[in-house]
């Protein structure tokens, strides 16, 4: 008997030993514990990305509507801006109509006065030159009536 065979009685108990124990049942209990671990990580990590995928489409559609309704925000503004304009410019052309008008009246309202002013002092010229011919040609009590006559019925023709 030699160390060979020795080794081989050892090593035919110690795989004795361990189908006593049923060492290889626990190692394949193990083994298959160990691979329903890793097939239940790789279903949570399928079904956690497919959770991904979800949601990056959700945010997807909520960017395109956001990008579409700034879009429609933006259009409608511009609408706005331009209607705000032309009734800024409508009611400026409306101001400058008024303050024209309002320069045209008095233009109007100077030229009555002027109007008015120059009859004034040619109805004054007028009694004046009047009153000296009479003076000159009439003397008297009969040029003092001749004169306020005149003066009256002048005032009364001229106004």
């Amino acid at each position: 008997m030699d160390a060979t065979f020795w080794v081989g009685i050892a090593f035919l108990v110690f795989v004795g030993i361990l189908f006593y124990f049923k060492v290889p049942g626990m190692l394949t209990d193990a083994l298959d514990t160990r691979a329903q671990k890793i097939s239940d990580d790789l279903d949570q990590a399928r079904q956690l990305r497919e959770e991904a995928q979800a949601l990056l489409a959700t945010y997807e559609r909520k960017q395109r509507d956001a990008l579409a309704e700034a879009g429609e925000i933006i259009a409608h503004a511009a609408e706005e801006a331009k209607r705000e304009a032309e009734i800024t410019a409508k009611k400026l052309d409306e101001a400058i109509a008024r303050r024209q008008q309002g320069a045209l009246d008095k233009i109007a309202m100077a030229e009555a006065q002027a109007e008015k002013e120059v009859r004034d002092t040619a109805i004054e010229i007028a009694i004046t030159a009047a009153t000296a011919v009479v003076a000159q040609q009439v003397q008297g009590d009969r040029a003092d009536a001749l004169i306020d006559t005149a003066t009256q019925d002048l005032g009364r023709h001229l106004n």
